[in-house]
């Protein structure tokens, strides 16, 4: 994250911007369609920074770290996931499990999947033990 954070009024001009989804003081998000504007405009050879501009954004208010670092991220999240990379990922993932009541086929299944786990754990370490005696001898 950047150190350097947005006044209101730089809030404001930002968030009049279509390709920006959300903006604070301390960060931008950006829409999907301008990542991809972005990827599609920097294979054909453009600088991050003219995309940025012709996009209607104020370079001097970004900052052209924040500039190059987005589109770095963008680029490798494009090339290791395509489109589907470029996808905002904290969208659904506060972090905290979700507290819904499971139905009982739900735990049932959970715990059986637990069970079966530590079965094939408790083999695993019978095998082990059964190697080591082996080496001892």
């Amino acid at each position: 994250m950047s150190k350097k954070t947005f006044t209101d009024k730089e809030v404001k001009q930002l968030s009049s911007n279509p390709y920006v989804k959300n903006v604070s003081p301390k960060g931008i998000t950006y829409t999907e369609d301008f990542k991809r504007i972005v990827i599609a405009e920097k294979e054909k050879g453009k600088f991050a920074r003219h995309i940025f501009e012709e996009c209607g954004f104020d370079t001097e208010v970004i900052g052209m770290t924040r500039i190059r670092a987005a589109s770095k991220r963008w680029q490798a999240a494009y090339k290791k996931n395509g489109v589907t990379g470029l996808g905002d990922t904290r969208s659904g993932h506060s972090g905290r499990p979700r507290e819904t009541e499971l139905s009982l086929e739900e735990k049932n299944t959970r715990l059986q999947a637990q069970l079966h786990l530590l079965k094939a754990e408790n083999e695993l370490l019978k095998k082990i033990r059964f190697a080591e005696r082996g080496l001892k001898k």
